[in-house]
């Protein structure tokens, strides 16, 4: 994955003319098939191709290193200079410098911004693709191995929040994962930047209600025939004049939770425009920390008591920077985790 922020100098251009320049080798119309395949993404989401640029508005190009050396030669200034997050290290054929634990039973890994989970469609590049490729390039996986058990992901996160993906190697980790997830045994945490002054800790509950047609789920206070009930913790961790620093406990999970949740509260995520929030550049979520309580036994026994967390992308991590002012690094350590892993 190839990252290019936009430049003031940059602003106000087409976002095709502005593609026609990175992968200046490429014809408009490899442009525009990349762009509905959602190859190419603007701020985390598809894009048309006919926006206007904005100075801090992030371009990501989901190709194979192979494909983008094809289509781009060197005239580009930004290709070698420009801003890249970490994920800019990975391309579609590894993900080594994203990964936070590994053993012969487990891989976690800190998944970027702008990347599924798992495809939804045969061209999607994924997580669960990542991981696979990762094993085999080992050589841990094998076609015969591929028949017996294919290993895969055992926690979704939404294409634009970033954060710990479990994903468990042989079927009995995968059993044993998936019914810690689903008993709420594995205690997973998340890190978000909201509108607005949070005062107070507490668990909200609600009911919870998505459209499939806008894809945005409505929480009400009352249940009905098409709702599920949901609650969320919500703690306080730092506060600006006009902006919360939360770190969320998911005690049920469902689509869109956190996202309609602290829109329902009246404090909408940062840059989440769908939900109610204002900005650019995307919302600022992140699956930050996984905790293996010290009682767990079976399979995941041998990890009781290890709690294991993930650095926010580098976007995320200078607004809290801007915002607070305080270091991520440093911050997370104080919050009681073991360190960042990766």
């Amino acid at each position: 994955m190839k990252e290019f922020v936009i430049a003031e100098t940059e602003q106000g251009i087409r976002l095709d003319k502005q593609l026609l320049k990175i992968l200046d080798r490429a014809g408009t119309g490899f442009i525009y098939k990349m762009l509905r395949k959602k190859n190419i993404t603007l701020n985390g989401k598809k894009a048309e191709g006919k926006e206007r640029l904005y100075h801090g508005d992030v371009i990501r190009i989901y190709l194979s290193d192979e494909t983008f050396e094809k289509f781009s030669s060197d005239k580009y200034p930004g290709k070698n200079t420009g801003s890249k997050s970490a994920a800019d290290k990975d391309s579609s054929s590894g993900i080594s410098s994203r990964i936070i634990f590994e053993d012969e039973k487990l891989l976690l890994v800190n998944k970027p911004v702008g990347i599924l989970s798992q495809k939804a469609a045969a061209d999607d590049i994924s997580i669960n693709e990542l991981c696979l490729d990762h094993l085999i390039n080992k050589g841990e996986l094998t076609p015969e191995k591929l028949k017996i058990f294919k290993p895969s992901v055992c926690n979704r996160l939404d294409r634009n929040t970033s954060g710990i993906i479990i994903f468990a190697k042989d079927y009995r980790t995968n059993a044993a994962v998936n019914a810690a997830l689903k008993e709420r045994t594995i205690h997973k945490y998340y890190l978000c930047v909201a509108e607005g002054r949070v005062e107070k800790s507490g668990i909200h509950v609600g009911y919870l209600s998505k459209d499939r047609r806008s894809n945005k789920s409505e929480i009400n206070p009352e249940p009905s025939d098409r709702s599920v009930r949901i609650e969320t913790y919500i703690r306080p961790l730092e506060t600006a004049a006009e902006h919360t620093l939360l770190e969320i406990d998911l005690i049920t999970g469902r689509s869109h939770q956190i996202r309609a949740q602290l829109s329902e509260l009246g404090h909408p995520l940062l840059g989440d425009r769908k939900y109610g929030g204002h900005g650019r550049g995307g919302y600022c979520l992140h699956a930050y920390k996984l905790c293996i309580p010290g009682s767990t036994e079976g399979e995941l026994k041998y990890l009781a008591g290890r709690t294991f967390t993930a650095r926010p992308p580098e976007g995320m991590g200078s607004i809290i920077r801007d915002l607070f002012k305080v270091d991520t690094d440093a911050y997370m350590e104080q919050q009681g985790t073991q360190g960042l892993d990766t």
